[in-house]
C-alpha cells in the first residue's frame, strides 16, 4: 500500500482552537492542543468535514494551480461529472468541454465515460456470483479509506475495480499517445476534483502502486477561468461522449441506478455512510446487492471543493442528463481484469492502543476508568471529540485529566475548601 499523504492541511495561523471541527470528524482524527487544532496523520481519511465546518478557514485542501499543465508537452483535462452542475443554465456539457479547451488544455476525457465504463465492468463481474454481497462502491475514496480504518470484516466487500477517475487517466493517455505519437510521459493527465479525498487518490492511490494522474486541479480553482472562457466561447465543437449512467454519478445514487439492479441501497454524508456501515457490519442489512456511499452530502457535487449548493447541482445534473443518450461507452471484454485492483485493501489498524494484546487490555481497562471520573458530556472544551477520547489521550500520555475543565473545577473547589478549613 502507497504511503499515505494527505490533502487536508491546517494553517495554524488562522486556526483560533474553537473545537469546531473536533466533533464533526468521522474517525476522531482531530485534536486542540495548547490553542491549536493538530490533525492526526494516521486517522484521517480526507473527508473534507473540518474543512466545511471551519468557521475561519484554517483548514483547506491541497491541490495543483493551473500552472501545473505546462510541464507536458500535450495536456489531457478529466472533468468530473459534478463540474457540470456548478454552472447556471448549461444546456449542453460540450460547452463546458470547450471552454476547457479555451484555457489551455489540448483534449478532455470526461470522467464520465470511465464511469460508464466501470458501471458495465461492475455488472458483469457481479454477474460472475464471485463478489462478496453486499457489494461496496470504491467511488468514494474517503469512505474506502473509512472501511480500511474502521470497518475491518467490510473490505473484503469493496468493489476490487479502478475508480472511472483512474480508467479515464490510462484510456486518455493511451488514445492520445495513439493519436500524437507522444510517448505516455510526455502527455499530462489533470482530474477536475470536487473533493479533497480524490486529491489524495490521485497522490498515493490505494487500488494501484501508482496513479495514471499527473495532476489534480480544485473546482474551485479553476471556476473562474473556466467560468469567463465559457462566457467567451464563439464556436462549440462536439466534445461530449458521455450519457446518462456517466453524468449521473455526479449525484447520490447514480452509481447504484447504472448497476441496474433495484436491489441497491444508496446513501449520503459521512455520518449516514458510517450508520449503513455499521448496521452491515453487524449484519442487520439483507436481501441488498449493491450498497453506494457518498461522504458528502448530494454525493460528489457536495464535494468541499466545488462551489455551487449541492443540491442546486444536483438539480441541473438531472436536467442535463434529460438531453442525453442512456449510455455511449462499453467495457472491454477484458475489463474486469485490465481495470481489478493490483493491491489488496486491507485493514489498518490506526485505532489500536498497542501491538501488545496484554498491554492493549490493561490499556483498555485504564481508559474505562477515567471515563468513569469524567463527566461524560462530550462537550469537547478539553480539545478531545469526546470524554471516551479524552481518556484514551490520557492513557497514551497525551494528555492529563486536569485538561478537562470540569475535573480542574472540582480540584480547585477541593483545594480551595481545604485552605478555608485551615484558615
Amino acid at each position: 500500500m502507497n504511503e499515505y499523504i494527505h490533502s487536508v492541511t491546517l494553517d495554524e495561523e488562522k486556526c483560533c482552537g474553537c473545537t469546531n471541527c473536533i466533533k464533526r470528524c468521522p474517525t476522531e482524527a482531530i485534536r486542540v492542543r495548547n490553542g491549536k487544532a493538530m490533525i492526526l496523520t494516521e486517522r484521517c481519511i480526507d473527508c473534507g468535514e473540518c474543512i466545511r465546518v471551519c468557521p475561519h478557514h484554517a483548514k483547506r485542501a491541497k491541490s495543483d494551480p493551473l500552472s501545473v499543465i505546462d510541464s507536458f508537452t500535450y495536456k489531457i483535462a478529466l472533468p468530473a461529472p459534478s463540474l457540470f452542475g456548478q454552472f447556471n443554465n448549461l444546456s449542453d456539457i460540450n460547452i463546458v468541454l470547450n471552454g476547457l479547451i479555451a484555457i489551455g488544455f489540448d483534449s478532455v476525457f470526461e470522467v464520465a465515460r470511465g464511469a460508464e465504463i466501470i458501471s458495465e465492468a461492475a455488472r458483469k463481474l457481479m454477474e460472475t456470483g464471485e463478489l462478496k454481497k453486499p457489494v461496496i462502491s470504491c467511488a468514494c475514496p474517503a469512505i474506502v479509506r473509512l472501511i480500511r480504518i474502521r470497518f475491518p470484516e467490510l473490505c473484503d466487500h469493496v468493489l476490487p475495480l479502478l475508480t472511472p477517475m483512474e480508467v479515464s487517466a490510462r484510456l486518455a493517455k493511451k488514445q492520445a499517445s495513439e493519436k500524437t505519437g507522444l510517448p505516455e510521459d510526455q502527455i499530462g493527465v489533470f482530474f477536475i476534483s470536487p473533493c479533497p479525498a480524490k486529491v489524495t487518490e490521485a497522490k498515493a492511490p490505494m487500488a494501484t502502486e501508482k496513479s495514471a494522474v499527473d495532476g489534480v486541479i480544485a473546482i474551485s480553482r479553476i471556476y473562474p477561468q473556466l467560468s469567463a472562457a465559457m462566457d467567451k466561447l464563439t464556436k462549440i465543437e462536439p466534445l461530449a461522449f458521455s450519457g446518462i449512467i456517466g453524468v449521473g454519478w455526479a449525484n447520490s445514487g447514480g452509481e447504484a441506478t447504472g448497476m441496474l439492479n433495484d436491489k441497491y441501497l444508496a446513501a449520503d454524508g459521512i455520518e449516514n455512510a458510517i450508520r449503513v456501515l455499521d448496521e452491515l457490519e453487524d449484519e442487520r442489512i439483507n436481501d441488498i446487492d449493491f450498497i453506494e456511499l457518498n461522504a458528502c452530502h448530494g454525493g460528489c457535487v457536495g464535494g468541499v471543493l466545488t462551489i455551487e449548493n449541492p443540491y442546486i447541482a444536483q438539480a441541473r445534473v438531472q436536467l442535463l442528463k434529460k438531453h442525453l443518450p442512456v449510455s455511449k461507452n462499453h467495457a472491454l471484454d477484458n475489463a474486469a481484469t485490465e481495470f481489478h485492483w493490483t493491491n489488496t485493501l486491507n485493514f489498518t489498524p490506526v485505532l489500536k492502543l498497542s501491538d501488545n494484546l496484554e498491554e492493549a487490555m490493561e490499556m483498555m481497562t485504564k481508559i474505562d476508568e477515567i471515563t468513569k471520573n469524567l463527566p461524560n458530556l462530550d462537550c469537547g472544551s478539553c480539545g478531545s471529540p469526546s470524554c471516551h477520547a479524552m481518556a484514551e489521550d490520557i492513557v497514551k500520555g497525551n494528555a492529563k485529566i486536569t485538561d478537562c475543565i470540569f475535573v480542574l473545577k472540582e480540584q480547585l473547589q477541593a483545594m480551595a475548601k481545604s485552605l478555608s478549613s485551615l484558615s
